[in-house]
């Protein structure tokens, strides 16, 4: 069972992922959360949490500070899960005197991304290792990001790297067992 690790809502136990979801390991959380806050990704950022699952990485961020959270899901499965999750956390950070704003959106994560006019400062991305939308979604990442904002993308190991795109800069890769992240930074607009 996931469950947030760190921050105003730490040790909230989340609801199990439905079937055919593949939640991301604390594991996994764990180190990619310490890379985050070791740059100072977190505090007061709008986070978008696509692929969102439980909404387990989108939800950790507001535990840790983050400003704002908007999570897609395209599964009303997982949409159902990651509601209920985000009223848990939600009830936690209003407990100890935070409101971040959240929209839970059934929606897919490539349209959502070439829809969207928000900006954020840090995307999570973490689709189905057997869907092949890795360079989709870097091709479009970058209208969404502010400078010098961050997309965290999970992959399967087994999996190439998508290609580069103008303005947008691999700044990190670590692979752990069968799972693979990667941290691009936004360069230019």
């Amino acid at each position: 069972m996931s469950r947030i690790i760190s921050g105003l809502a730490g040790s909230i136990r989340l609801a199990s992922a439905p079937a055919g979801t593949r939640p991301t390991s604390d594991r996994v959380k764990e180190s990619v959360f310490a890379s985050l806050e070791a740059v100072g990704a977190i505090e007061n950022a709008d986070v978008l949490d696509l692929f969102a699952g439980t909404g387990a990485l989108g939800l950790e961020a507001l535990s840790r500070g983050a400003k704002s959270l908007v999570a897609i899901e395209s599964a009303r499965a997982a949409l159902n899960v990651c509601l209920k999750n985000s009223a848990s956390v939600g009830t936690a950070l209003s407990a100890a005197g935070a409101r971040p704003p959240m929209e839970i959106k059934l929606s897919d994560a490539v349209a959502y991304l070439a829809s969207t006019i928000k900006e954020f400062d840090l995307v999570f991305a973490d689709p189905p290792y057997d869907l092949d939308v890795a360079g989709k979604l870097l091709e479009r990442v970058g209208a969404v990001l502010r400078p010098n904002g961050l997309f965290v993308l999970e992959l399967s190991s087994k999996t190439d790297n998508p290609a580069l795109v103008e303005g947008i800069e691999l700044s990190s890769e670590k692979a752990y067992g069968d799972t693979k992240v990667l941290i691009f930074r936004l360069t230019a607009q």
